[in-house]
């Protein structure tokens, strides 16, 4: 990595240069605020927007442009580093691999910023050896509101810099679990970004909190089983070992995420799970390889940011030789997915197979804390070890759904519309009212969150029945084709069980309310003619009596139960208003 404080650029010097590479002549101060500072600070947003801006100016190599925009009302930033200088996407795709990174989506986790402006610069100035066959994105700083609610205390386990954002953004939202549900303009912003450079491989840069060891560097790669096919078996079994073992043998040892929240590590973790709420997670339903970077809070910050540059330049490096396989690969876990009759989901831990890895921590000690006089937890940094740790990062699906030939949305759910062309889905319009035979769900069981979580009261073990039925649906409703490039987001979000549907996001919680009731001592008349007209309903209304003692000493159960079977219960109660076309 070169450290240069100041970058002059002036006719002298361009006369002894490639000419081409620079788009004007004049003085640009190219050094970062983490190299100006001794590797103490980083940048504010503004000083990070106008090193780009200068970047962009001085090199044709670069461009910087603004996409969409965000919650604090300021612009989402895109810089694009290609040394052709060509940045068209649709050329660009045909025989490039492309790499997008995203940076400060946690504002404190700053490291990722300052090692990306340093490494897109080294490129531009040929400091570092141009790819041949990869185009580098990234986001400078994706969580705009939070980068600009400075502090220097809500780390509270980070060992620098001094200054640093905020993890929520401008309407305190955590942008890496809004992936999917997208209440925040950056969501949308994003996705703009990701289908318009439809990335090969992506990479988001975090600082870790939990356990204490001798790392810097920790992957959190997208979880092997659930990226599924050919690129999940390449990705566990090809890039994370060219990973480790290059930086490696750059002396920079790193271990997968320690998942695990006060206790050690030697006693066995699991990879994380990246479900599509996460970064990696969504940019798995493209079938993008995706990697978080977690450097280690506690190391100094000069040595995390010098760390995720070696990082980011060695996964370059491994895109590079890889020599289009990871486009190829792409394609085929797509065909792979859109050949199967079922789609798994909702993974869980395979205790049944482990990984055993060499790890590098430090013992542990049970002292007795001076704070509450009850037990505590110390790492003890005097007694380095390296142990054979259990590592679970096999995962298999508690369930599977069959694909169907396309889903039918009715027009009044117009958020999710917006949110299925953000994410550009292709679907057609109803032209005129339409008689369709399609799976129907109902609700049939689901719990939700006592506590809120990122805005929303979350459901999850939601169940359904489903049956066939004949329904009207209306000129203007959706008709969304499965079999297309988004295929796995729409499973993942129209199929009520994932665990990030659109239903456990409570986009559907307006079904779960029955809108029309009764008055007993109306509809008392009315049950005792039903009951006494529909004889099967009577036989199991006198069974559930017997059976149930509750139900039996309830008049309300009773009658509301009768309600349930007759006419006058509403059709909407509990329907799940997304329908599966299945020929």
């Amino acid at each position: 990595m070169k450290n240069i404080s100041i970058l002059t650029l002036t006719i002298v010097i361009l006369t002894s240069c490639d000419l081409s590479k620079y788009k004007i002549s004049k003085e640009y101060d190219l050094s970062t605020t983490f190299e100006k500072s001794n590797g103490q600070e980083t940048g504010t947003y503004q000083e990070v927007i106008d090193f780009y801006t200068q970047l962009d100016d001085a090199y044709t190599s670069i461009e910087m442009k603004e996409v969409g925009t965000t919650d604090s009302g300021k612009p989402l930033h895109l810089v694009i580093y290609n040394p052709e200088s060509n940045f068209d996407w649709n050329s660009i795709h045909k025989d490039k691999t492309v790499l997008l990174i995203n940076n400060g989506i946690h504002p404190g986790e700053s490291d990722g910023i300052d090692a990306t402006m340093m490494m897109l610069r080294d490129f531009a100035q040929d400091s570092l050896k141009a790819p041949k066959n990869t185009v580098i994105a990234t986001i400078p700083i994706y969580n705009v509101g939070g980068s600009l609610t400075r502090n220097s205390t809500s780390r509270t386990n980070q060992n620098g810099p001094k200054e640093y954002g905020f993890r929520g953004n401008a309407r305190n939202y955590d942008l890496n679990r809004d992936f999917i549900k997208m209440d925040s303009k950056n969501a949308f912003a994003f996705a703009e970004v990701f289908h318009q450079i439809n990335p090969d491989v992506f990479i988001d840069n975090h600082v870790s909190n939990g356990a204490d060891y001798q790392y810097t560097l920790t992957h959190l790669l997208t979880q092997h089983d659930k990226l599924g096919g050919p690129l999940g078996k390449y990705l566990k079994e090809d890039f994370m070992i060219q990973l480790e073992d290059s930086l490696a043998v750059k002396g920079l040892p790193i271990t997968p995420y320690v998942n695990v929240f006060n206790e050690v590590p030697e006693k066995g973790f699991s990879q994380f799970l990246d479900n599509p709420r996460y970064s990696t997670g969504y940019t798995t339903l493209w079938n993008t390889l995706g990697l978080m970077i977690e450097t280690h809070m506690l190391k100094p910050y000069s040595q995390r940011v010098e760390s995720t540059y070696e990082l980011m330049i060695t996964c370059i490096d491994i895109i590079e030789n890889s020599e289009g396989r990871i486009k190829k690969l792409r394609t085929e876990n797509q065909k792979y997915v859109e050949d199967s009759n079922f789609y798994p989901i909702n993974y869980t831990v395979n205790k049944d197979t482990l990984t055993t890895i060499d790890f590098k921590g430090y013992e542990a000690e049970n002292l007795k804390s001076e704070v509450t006089q009850l037990p505590r937890l110390k790492y003890n940094k005097n007694k380095p070890f390296n142990k054979e740790v259990s590592y679970y990062d096999y995962f298999q699906a508690q369930d599977s759904i069959s694909i169907p030939k396309a889903y039918v949305i009715p027009q009044g759910w117009w958020p999710i519309k917006d949110r299925l062309l953000a994410n550009q889905i292709e679907f057609q319009i109803l032209e005129k009212d339409s008689l369709i035979e399609v799976e129907t769900y109902r609700i049939k069981d689901f719990e939700t969150l006592s506590n809120p979580y990122e805005g929303h009261y979350l459901h999850k073990n939601t169940s359904v029945t489903a049956s066939v039925n004949n329904i009207k649906f209306r000129k203007g409703d959706l008709i969304v084709p499965t079999h297309q490039a988004g295929m796995r987001y729409l499973l993942e979000t129209l199929e009520p069980s994932a665990v990030d549907s659109f239903f456990n996001w409570n986009f559907f919680d307006s079904i779960l309310q029955q809108k029309e009731g009764f008055s007993p001592y109306v509809f008392e008349e009315v049950a005792l003619r039903f009951l006494q007209e529909n004889p099967s309903v009577k036989k199991a209304f006198e069974a559930k009596k017997t059976k149930d003692k509750a139900f039996r000493n309830s008049w309300y159960a009773q009658l509301d139960w009768i309600h349930k079977k007759s006419p006058h219960y509403e059709k909407a109660h509990l329907l799940y208003p997304v329908f599966r076309m299945l020929n």
